[in-house]
């Protein structure tokens, strides 16, 4: 399977060329990715847990759909695209932007975009993408963070504290 190819960004997310993933990985060169947090009725979030297989942070649990941007992808149309390949979620038009967090180790120097949308499921869960994937209430996940944030990738920690700081619930 070739390589991803994606877009390489400067300190002010502006393209600034294009490499191979494997590549912009092993450099640390900052690069896009977005992350959509899926809520139900009862204000629970869905988590999906990253499957074993995945180069990085397999098998921790993370937002309920991210990826990386294409090169040449915008956040908008990454987020729809990522909601539907990993849990199914096929969505009209691109979810709600939250907030952005600039790229820095924790996000394994990705600028991201953080989305919101509210759906019941049941999902399609990707298996070569996700293991598994459940609902919790923020408090579950406010607990869980606090008591054993290793078993998160870890940008949903950022992205998480960053929610719950806008939501003042945290």
């Amino acid at each position: 399977m070739p390589d991803e190819m994606f877009d390489v960004v400067n300190e002010q997310d502006e393209v600034v060329g294009q490499a191979p993933r494997r590549e912009v990985h092993a450099r640390r060169w900052r690069h896009r990715a977005v992350h959509v947090l899926v809520f139900n009725r009862r204000g629970e979030i869905f988590l999906q847990k990253r499957s074993l297989r995945k180069d990085n942070h397999p098998g921790v649990w993370d937002s309920s759909a991210s990826g990386h941007l294409d090169a040449g992808e915008d956040y908008d149309h990454a987020a729809v695209r990522e909601a539907e390949e990993e849990i199914g979620l096929r969505l009209s038009s691109p979810p709600a932007r939250l907030f952005k967090v600039s790229a820095c180790p924790e996000t394994g120097m990705e600028f991201v975009w953080v989305y919101r949308c509210e759906a019941e499921g049941p999902f399609s869960l990707n298996s070569e993408e996700i293991d598994e994937g459940r609902w919790f209430a923020a408090e579950a996940v406010d607990r869980w963070l606090a008591e054993a944030p290793q078993e998160f990738a870890p940008t949903f920690p950022l992205i998480w504290r960053e929610w719950r700081r806008r939501t003042g619930a945290g």
